[in-house]
């Protein structure tokens, strides 16, 4: 198969499939570049036909894979194997980025322990470079250009970085916060004068640090593209301020479709060009790494692309570079499936629906870490979030500043269980209720700051309380924090019991509110906290009943079991409701990799419009629609689902 010279790469912020691959070289390494050769890149290129290639450079050791001359190669280089990358890439007209640790680099601060940032107890850390010290001037800049200009990359996408990065002792990184702020009392932990005053100074460093390294470069190479793996995620939910090219991020290999369903909705919320990788490869318990079937690489791929985004692939080639064949036809099945929806789900835009608050003032409080992944922190939000989609919502997922510009195009807003939201936001979410909005609070902490809206008066302390919930025919377990309640002017949507005795009138577990011309609703125990836990039924008829009081008529309805996710897209005149099939997802370790999907049988979608539409189809056509108009309303019968299809309405 030949390449095409004449073809130019793509810009970063127009890709949508990639390949990456990463070695992480180290000092114990023999073999690097050995088994590398022409052919074996051109048959990659060939059948899997990727817009970008992200190729090993330097990882969390700080060797290079590449015969530096600015900082440490692995001894164990036999061929320059992004020499041989960079001339293939070329031939086909494929972009090459490379894959570069930089805020972790152990041998450098092995070499340089000034270079080291300091953890609170005064040892240098042995891993993680100081972004207060000489690392960036002396370091990371001097090698990225080495690189950039020897292979003439496209860019770099910079690993073990805001996820690395920690609270810094040094002595540089103290006076730097004396200067700044005056204080001279130095905080080390959670509890000490002004600790949260050192971790967000910090938090703005390290984004200095990201835009040094950037500016430069860009400077210097025009046209390089550069990330910082998982900045502007979920990981830094603030606004972007760092001149970042895209967001990308590689998510979980073990329960990848929940993790990137979270991930999607957040970063496409941010209005970036992005991507989300997955990884190619899992481990059972106990087990060494395997490669992942097409299969469950497609189901992964699916949720991403339904939010708009591209999607990547990352995989480990032997020490020696060597990817077999069979692994480069399971890229080249899963690169397809991507194709082949590509026109309708690439960089479309959300047609708002729900939005659910991931709230950074929450996280920043209460974190002793500069940023994410943030764990448990996240599961109250994540058992909101699955509720949602798996009754069928089109849900987006937004940090503060994002939810306050575009507030009012939400019906619905859910604030999951967050201790703490800005005042701003609270004041913007009282008007928006005012003047129609509905609002749905959950938990006894986001709930509270919302007390004198809610219609009811508190009955003592919120105390822990062993819970049933009565929801339509059957009851489950909630138990955890509750405020117990009566009303004055709020219904009630659902009540609770102390055991699965269900006669009688039990406490207030949910109500409703009217307000001036919108309604506040809340549960008052920790919804999202067990339902991450548990996905119990019972629990997500809960949030049924309460949320068709709260939307009653939602833009798309579908009839279909809850393992399908729904989200509404648009792109340009055409209205895309995305069918995202997530049953039989991997959720745990002990079952590391499916090998099957059940396709779903036939189903219902109602979708509410203005006019009745130029035409409906489905993409891909591997399956049977019947479409009816009437009173507003569209029908589509859809004969069956497999891993997922769109819906394309034509609206001119």
């Amino acid at each position: 198969i030949m390449g095409n010279s004449n073809k130019k790469p793509l810009s970063r912020k127009e890709t949508f499939f990639g390949l990456h691959f990463d070695l992480h070289p180290g000092k114990g390494d023999t073999q690097l570049g050995e088994h590398i050769t022409e052919d074996m890149i051109a048959n990659l290129m060939g059948k899997v036909h990727p817009d970008f290639v992200q190729y090993d450079c330097k990882g969390h050791a700080g060797y290079t894979g590449y015969p530096t001359k600015v900082g440490w190669a692995s001894p164990g280089i036999k061929k320059d194997s992004l020499e041989i990358w960079r001339k293939i890439t070329r031939e086909y007209g494929v972009g090459l980025f490379i894959h570069y640790s930089g805020v972790w680099d152990s041998v450098a601060v092995e070499h340089h322990p000034e270079w080291a940032c300091v953890n609170a107890d005064g040892a240098s850390d042995t891993n993680i470079t100081s972004t207060f010290g000489a690392y960036i001037d002396e370091l990371l800049i001097p090698q990225l250009k080495e690189v950039a200009d020897t292979y003439d990359l496209n860019g770099v996408w910079v690993d073990g970085e805001c996820w690395a990065v920690k609270p810094d002792f040094s002595d540089k990184a103290k006076e730097a916060f004396t200067n700044a702020t005056g204080i001279k009392e130095i905080p080390v932990k959670r509890g000490d004068p002004h600790w949260l005053e050192y971790l967000a100074f910090q938090r703005e460093q390290f984004k200095k640090y990201v835009t040094k390294y950037i500016n430069v470069l860009h400077a210097h190479k025009p046209g390089f593209e550069i990330t910082s793996n998982w900045l502007y995620s979920t990981f830094v939910p603030e606004p972007v301020t760092v001149p970042i090219d895209f967001i990308s991020g590689d998510f979980s290999p073990n329960d990848s479709v929940n993790t990137a369903r979270l991930e999607a909705r957040y970063i496409a919320s941010t209005g970036m060009p992005w991507d989300l990788m997955a990884w190619g490869f899992n481990s059972g318990n106990a087990c060494g790494w395997s490669i992942k079937t097409a299969l469950s690489l497609k189901q992964e791929a699916s949720v991403v692309l339904a939010q708009g985004g591209g999607f990547q692939i990352y995989y480990q080639p032997t020490r020696a570079g060597w990817l077999d064949n069979w692994m480069v036809d399971i890229m080249a099945e899963v690169a397809d499936f991507c194709r082949d929806r590509q026109a309708v789900s690439h960089k479309t835009q959300s047609v708002p629906q729900v939005a659910v608050l991931l709230s950074s003032a929450s996280i920043y409080d209460k974190a002793d870490k500069l940023f994410g992944s943030w764990g448990a922190f996240l599961n109250p939000l994540l058992g909101v979030l699955h509720s949602l989609l798996e009754l069928h919502y089109s849900v987006d997922v937004m940090a503060e500043h994002k939810l306050m510009e575009n507030l009012n195009q939400y019906p619905v807003v859910v604030i999951p269980e967050w201790h703490k939201i800005t005042d701003d936001l609270r004041a913007e979410l009282m008007d928006y209720v005012r003047d129609g909005g509905q609002l749905l609070l959950v938990g006894v902490e986001s709930m509270s700051l919302f007390r004198d809206q809610l219609g009811v008066v508190f009955d003592g302390d919120p105390a822990e309380t062993g819970t049933f919930i009565k929801a339509g025919n059957s009851m489950a377990w909630m138990g955890g924090i509750w405020q117990k309640v009566r009303s004055t002017t709020a219904q009630v949507v659902s009540e609770r019991y102390p055991n699965q005795d269900g006669r009688g009138k039990g406490d207030f577990a949910s109500t409703i509110n009217q307000y001036s011309k919108g309604q506040i609703g809340a549960i008052y125990g920790p919804f999202g906290s067990v339902y991450q836990r548990s996905h119990y039924p019972a629990l997500r008829q809960m949030m049924s009943d309460i949320m068709k009081r709260l939307f009653p008529e939602p833009m798309v309805e579908l009839k279909a079991p809850p393992c399908v996710d729904v989200s509404v897209r648009r792109l340009g005149e055409n209205l895309l409701i995305h069918l995202a099939n997530t049953a039989g997802m991997q959720v745990t370790n002990q079952y590391a990799i499916i090998d099957h999907i059940p396709s779903l049988g036939q189903m219902e979608l109602v979708v509410r419009l203005d006019k009745k539409p130029k035409k409906v189809s489905i993409v891909p056509d591997d399956s049977e629609i019947k479409t009816h108009w009437s009173d507003g309303k569209l029908s589509v019968i859809i004969s069956k689902l497999n891993i997922h299809s769109v819906i394309v309405i034509d609206q001119m």
